[in-house]
Formats: structure tokens, C-alpha cells, sequence
């Protein structure tokens, strides 16, 4: 029985290739994934994209994941982050992977299609997906602050 969180995944237009080659990836390496579209490069606006990947992130956060490609990783992320249980973080590099998961559990990685290599963007969600909250008292403390904002 596959253990892994179900990653649900979305893009606009400027993050097609890279959400087409992320899925290929993640299949590989044995995780179900979800693939919210769209199902061609064609324009597209993000929000139609983000929303149900934040939606079905948001209905199980602890079994769940997404990620989410657009041109800067900016709009995706402030439409994931209007979803209860979500929490979305942009991230560019090795260590802001790391650290997104080990400091904010985050479980939707935003990635900016233009500003990474698609070969960084693969290290980063492998990162991202092998990394687990470290759970200090600190970041725990923090992250019911956030939550009782939504309330």
C-alpha cells in the first residue's frame, strides 16, 4: 500500500511544461498524483487552476499535497492561501524546500516556471516531499497563530 500524501497538482499556461514534467516525475517515483490541468499549453487563468488543487488540499491537509506552477509562483500562492488547512509557500531554492516544510509545514509548493530550471524545480520538490515538520515548539506555536487568524 502506497503511505504517500496524494499530490494534487495545477498550473496556468506558463507552468504547463513543467507541471507535465513534474507529474512524469512524481509518477515515477510512485506517488499518486492528482492532476487538476490544464490539459494544454493554451492561455489560461491561474485561479481556475489553484482553486481546486487548494480545495482538495484543504478537504484532508495532512494526507494531502500540491503544487502549483504559474510565471512567478505569486499569483497561485495567494489563491491557495485563501483555503482553510492550506498553507502555500513560494519557494526558490534547496534550502527555502527544506526549511518550508521543517519551519511551516507548508503543503502547497508554489513554483515560478520562468525564474526555474525545470531540473531545479525537480530538486526542490524532492526536497519539499522528503522533508517533514520538525515540530519545535516554536514553529508549532506559530503555525496556531496562523490558524486562529482564519478564524
Amino acid at each position: 500500500m502506497n503511505d504517500q500524501p496524494i499530490i494534487y497538482i495545477g498550473s496556468d499556461h506558463e507552468g504547463y511544461q513543467l507541471k507535465e514534467q513534474l507529474a512524469f516525475m512524481l509518477r515515477r517515483l510512485d506517488y499518486i498524483v492528482e492532476d487538476a490541468g490544464p490539459s494544454s499549453p493554451g492561455p489560461v487563468d491561474y485561479p481556475d487552476y489553484a482553486e481546486p488543487v487548494a480545495r482538495a488540499v484543504s478537504l484532508d491537509p495532512e494526507k494531502r499535497r500540491g503544487i502549483l506552477i504559474c510565471a512567478t509562483g505569486i499569483g497561485m500562492c495567494m489563491v491557495a492561501n485563501r483555503f482553510e488547512g492550506v498553507l502555500a509557500g513560494q519557494v526558490w531554492n534547496l534550502e527555502m524546500a527544506k526549511r518550508s516544510r521543517e519551519d511551516d509545514d507548508i503543503n502547497i509548493l508554489c513554483l515560478a516556471a520562468a525564474y526555474l530550471s525545470n531540473e531545479a524545480a525537480e530538486e526542490i520538490t524532492k526536497v519539499w516531499l522528503n522533508t517533514n515538520f520538525s515540530g519545535l515548539e516554536r514553529h508549532v506555536r506559530r503555525l496556531t497563530k496562523i490558524g486562529q487568524i482564519l478564524k
